[in-house]
């Protein structure tokens, strides 16, 4: 970013849906219902785990970690976007469109990493039941959350520093929803091949090898819950392995096909549609798919509820 100076442009004009000006009002409505449903079901997630004490266990604790992640997510993407969609094109500075980028991987990048450390705590607790105590103790946890967030950090910060440093002479229209990496590429004045492999190795390494290696985990993770011999043990097992299957495959399938594609392999209108998939599909559906099939969760939220009615009750 310091070496903005280079750059004839020093802001981009994002361009949104504006091809679709007799949708922008129906968008509009329909991406801010979509924000506060985010907000509220991930809040209360966090709330909840924050207050129930018998939630405080690993599992519940990544998915509070995660609900962090997904808010902040949106916050980055959701405002901007809406303004767009009120504006059809908006402007956004040199600078504001480099932190949005930023965070974005920042955030991406730690809900990578733990999609994949939760992939891990179900398999010790399947896979290793008399000994999950010990192999996931509170100093693994808090080693796995503090990677997590260590690796979207230097991931956000490498990346964005790289493509902040190219020249930037124009066309300054990024026909995206966001300031996202391959979007804002596409209008560097220089030659970005070295970029681009770096890009497409790294993505590699933080999206498909997390990724195998949560497929194979779960590959284990479902030979010891057909070996189990309660049918109930088994239910509550593939309850809580479905939920965390669905938000993975919905997260890394549309991000990989978001950073991992060829520059002419979808139109601009399907990755605006992929980018929207994993950025702000995921954050609404998580709390969904946790809570809805998550009885513990469920009974933590009454309880809770039935609480703050007994008080004002009295």
């Amino acid at each position: 970013m310091k070496r903005q100076n280079q750059s004839s442009v020093v802001e981009f004009i994002l361009l949104g849906f504006s091809n679709f000006p007799e949708l922008q009002g129906q968008l509009f409505g329909i991406f801010l219902i979509i924000y506060l449903l985010t907000l509220i079901g991930n809040v209360v997630i966090i709330v909840v785990i924050c207050l129930e004490q018998s939630l405080h266990v690993p599992m519940y604790l990544f998915l509070q970690n995660l609900s962090v992640v997904d808010v902040s997510i949106s916050a980055v993407i959701m405002p901007e976007m809406l303004v767009v969609l009120s504006n059809e094109k908006t402007l956004i500075s040199f600078v504001s469109c480099f932190a949005q980028m930023y965070f974005i991987l920042f955030f991406g990048g730690t809900e990578c990493f733990l999609l994949g450390a939760m992939a891990y705590d179900r398999f010790a607790a399947i896979c290793s039941p008399l000994s999950y105590p010990m192999i996931m103790n509170k100093r693994v946890f808090m080693k796995l959350v503090t990677g997590s967030w260590t690796l979207g950090f230097m991931l956000g910060t490498v990346q964005t520093t790289w493509v902040s440093s190219f020249p930037f002479c124009g066309p300054s229209e990024i026909n995206h929803i966001s300031c996202e990496t391959p979007a804002v590429l596409e209008l560097a004045c220089a030659d970005t091949f070295l970029f681009e492999i770096y890009a497409f190795t790294g993505t590699i390494l933080i999206i498909m090898v997390p990724f195998m290696l949560i497929i194979l985990s779960y590959i284990r993770i479902l030979f010891a819950i057909l070996k189990m011999p309660s049918t109930t043990g088994r239910q509550k097992a593939f309850s809580t392995c479905a939920s965390h299957l669905t938000s993975v495959t919905l997260f890394y399938g549309t991000a990989s096909m978001t950073y991992l594609q060829p520059k002419s392999g979808y139109s601009p209108e399907a990755k605006k549609l992929m980018s929207l998939s994993y950025s702000l599909l995921t954050p609404l559906l998580n709390p969904l798919i946790y809570s809805l099939r998550n009885s513990e969760l469920k009974r933590a939220l009454i309880k809770l509820w039935r609480r703050k009615v007994d008080l004002h009750t009295f």
